[in-house]
């Protein structure tokens, strides 16, 4: 479950195959139905897989393409691992 407060985006819950096409579409919206720069928080994630991983590269590429900028806080460290594992920890925004 995504929700928005103010330019801050929480994202609740899994972040896995069950729920990466929601999780997508969610973050997509919320960052085209703004112009302003997004801070996803995803403190309350409590499962991530690599699905979770490409939902951020979704979301990255929202806002790129909507000339925004996207920061991630508090990401789990299953993230931080998977993201190290492939040799992405360098693309993800982390703030």
């Amino acid at each position: 479950m995504i929700r928005e407060d103010g330019n801050r985006i929480l994202v609740e819950g899994a972040m896995n195959l069950s729920t990466a096409t929601s999780l997508l579409d969610q973050g997509n919206q919320l960052i085209a139905g703004s112009g302003a720069n997004k801070l996803f928080d995803l403190s309350a994630v409590t499962e991530v897989d690599s699905s979770g991983l490409a939902v951020v590269f979704g979301w990255m590429r929202a806002a790129k393409s909507g000339a925004q900028s996207l920061k991630l806080t508090n990401p789990p460290q299953g993230l931080l691992s998977m993201a190290d594992v492939y040799g992405v920890s360098d693309l993800l925004p982390l703030a």
